[in-house]
């Protein structure tokens, strides 16, 4: 597709950013992007694979391939098209996504992928300027009634899906606004709240109920909605921490990491600080910060201390540093486990490998400092390296060590639904339903921790087998 010779004649250039000492000084969106021309010249060196790798790289299965020549060529309105029959909400996974698809490309055989998270993220915003993202509302509705648990991207791509079927949706989410992690996980400079605002707004017009502020097995009973909706889908995500269990770890300075990014998001909303921080305020203003956990969301703490003005920022992980660059002919197409160098860690941070922590240091009831040792890992066990203790010094520790799995009280209790033995929802990916008859899981729910891409993937799919559940047959798109 593209340019049959594009890949020979045109190099790879990818979106820029501003600054690092200009995008520290707020918390916008920072990214440069193409211009119009300079896309289509991304565009034309997509290969006219025989077999697009891409597809396969892609959790949504996005036709990749189509929607490049289709910028080459100019048609953006039909490029739009292509890329919404298999996702939802492009402009999300277009500035968030790892972009899979990428690494599956071609051309990354030789490091120089098509760049196709940029055009994705181009193409649909282009819909938005040019108006042409409208409210899809059904034909005509079917009487039945469906309610969803959890507005993050699982829950709001299974919620558009059912509604634009014609079955009344109704999704109740805990917090007080819509977009689960999307809204309080994942900070405003990588993806700024009014692109969930719009799509909620779309998504009403086409007939979804929102329910914010209230949260099932607590304000509203799972009995409650078993007796007034005829299919369930629990997409409440996978929210359970991994704590830090060490001495010390009960000090005030140590904190989660989604508390600490979620009060900025709500500052960033406009809400005053007693809303944004009902249980006090957590800022890394003139501290010594140290991030535990060298993935995402430890990222999105180091970016987020540096806007804050943190004193110093360090980021250490307990696994050891990976290699700068993968062996293609061992991980090609697949997704390569790789050194990655986030623009948050381009803006200053500390990062260390191999440390396990032993104990959080404090005095008056304050952290001052982590006690740490060197980690050796030797056929995959892990032994601590005699003599290599060390001591950071701190005033926050951030705990970004991911989760393990949906929280169980108040919803998954009184549900009654099975579980796996890593303590997720109990659900194959062929029909998405429960132990319980009247029950569906998506997301990070069913699935465990993962990405955005992941989670509107098995919306969709859900939505296709809740649709031919409650009407015999489906017309919708897996």
């Amino acid at each position: 597709m593209g340019k049959e010779t594009g890949f020979l004649e045109y190099d790879r250039k990818d979106r820029t950013y501003a600054a690092p000492e200009e995008r520290v000084k707020h918390y916008r969106e920072f990214i440069v992007p193409h211009s119009e021309d300079g896309l289509k010249t991304q565009a034309a060196r997509c290969m006219n694979c025989g077999i697009p790798y891409c597809h396969n790289g892609c959790p949504v299965n996005n036709i990749i391939p189509d929607w490049n020549h289709l910028v080459y060529e100019g048609d953006w309105k039909n490029a739009l098209e292509v890329l919404h029959s298999t996702n939802n909400f492009p402009e999300f996974t277009g500035r968030v996504c790892p972009a899979p698809c990428e690494a599956a490309c071609t051309l990354n055989i030789t490091d120089v992928p098509v760049t196709i998270k940029s055009i994705e993220c181009a193409i649909v915003d282009r819909g938005w300027q040019e108006g042409w993202i409208k409210p899809r509302p059904p034909a005509k509705t079917t009487g039945k009634t469906v309610a969803v648990v959890g507005s993050g991207p699982a829950g709001l791509a299974c919620a558009q899906q059912l509604a634009r079927a014609g079955h009344s949706v109704t999704v109740f989410e805990k917090s007080d606004r819509v977009g689960g992690l999307l809204r309080y996980g994942i900070p405003d400079f990588k993806m700024e709240k009014s692109l969930i605002n719009r799509r909620a707004v779309q998504m009403e017009a086409e007939g979804v109920i929102f329910k914010t502020s209230n949260e099932i097995g607590v304000d509203t009973s799972m009995k409650s909605l078993k007796e007034n909706f005829d299919a369930i889908v629990l997409a409440g995500g996978a929210e359970h921490p991994r704590q830090l269990e060490i001495p010390g770890a009960e000090l005030p300075g140590v904190r989660l990491a989604m508390e600490f990014l979620t009060q900025q998001n709500k500052r960033n909303a406009g809400d005053e600080e007693s809303r944004a921080a009902p249980r006090g305020s957590l800022t890394a203003t003139g501290k010594h910060v140290i991030v535990i956990g060298g993935g995402d969301t430890g990222s999105d703490c180091v970016g987020t201390s540096n806007r804050q003005g943190a004193a110093s920022v360090t980021q250490i992980e307990i696994m050891p540093q990976p290699p700068e660059k993968e062996n293609k002919l061992l991980t090609w197409p697949d997704w390569p486990m790789k050194l990655r160098t986030s623009s948050s860690h381009e803006e200053g941070v500390d990062r260390d490998w191999a440390v396990l922590t032993k104990r959080v240091v404090g005095e008056d009831g304050k952290v001052t400092g982590l006690e740490c040792v060197r980690a050796d890992w030797t056929d995959g066990k892990l032994a601590e390296v005699p003599g290599s203790e060390f001591t950071l010094k701190a005033d926050l520790i951030l705990l970004a060590m991911g989760f393990l799995g949906p929280v169980r009280r108040g919803m998954l209790d009184q549900a009654g639904v099975g579980l796996t033995d890593r303590g997720n929802v109990d659900a194959n990916v062929r029909d998405y339903r429960t132990s319980d008859e009247q029950t569906w899981a998506c997301g990070d729910m069913r699935r465990g921790q993962s990405l955005v891409v992941w989670a509107i993937r098995e919306g969709r799919q859900c939505a296709a087998s809740v649709d031919e559940a409650l009407m015999g047959s489906t017309e919708l798109p897996r």
